[in-house]
């Protein structure tokens, strides 16, 4: 159900998307990824938001964060969130909202964005 029916987002939330067919090393397919868009402008229901998706691969690259299955985030398994493949995805890519990963791993992944875009 994309969110243009009726349901909002959330800052933090791991949704499903459908990334399609990946060129090379890009992030594709069907999977979860994380919400990173700022609430501010989730609340002005937007027709594109960014997100970070998620891999149980973990490569070790310093642009990874951990994130551990829990009931709240709605994983059935331990990933990474890769930062440094940042998307901007239209709603109607999102199938689904799995849960939200929290302040802290928000926090964490916002910060390793700063990092990765030169943003300090």
């Amino acid at each position: 159900m994309p969110i243009s029916s009726g349901w909002m987002l959330t800052s933090g939330d791991v949704v499903e998307l459908d990334l399609g067919v990946p060129e090379g090393s890009e992030a594709g397919l069907v999977r979860p990824a994380i919400v990173v868009t700022a609430q501010r402008v989730l609340a002005r229901a937007p027709r594109v938001i960014q997100v970070v998706p998620l891999t149980r691969t973990r490569r070790g690259h310093g642009s990874e964060v951990r994130v551990d299955a829990d009931a709240s985030n709605g994983l059935d398994r331990d990933s990474a969130a890769q930062c440094h493949h940042i998307r901007a995805v239209a709603d109607l890519r999102v199938r689904g909202k799995l849960g939200n990963v929290g302040p802290v791993v928000l926090s964490q992944v916002r910060d390793t964005l700063a990092a990765v875009l030169d943003l300090y």
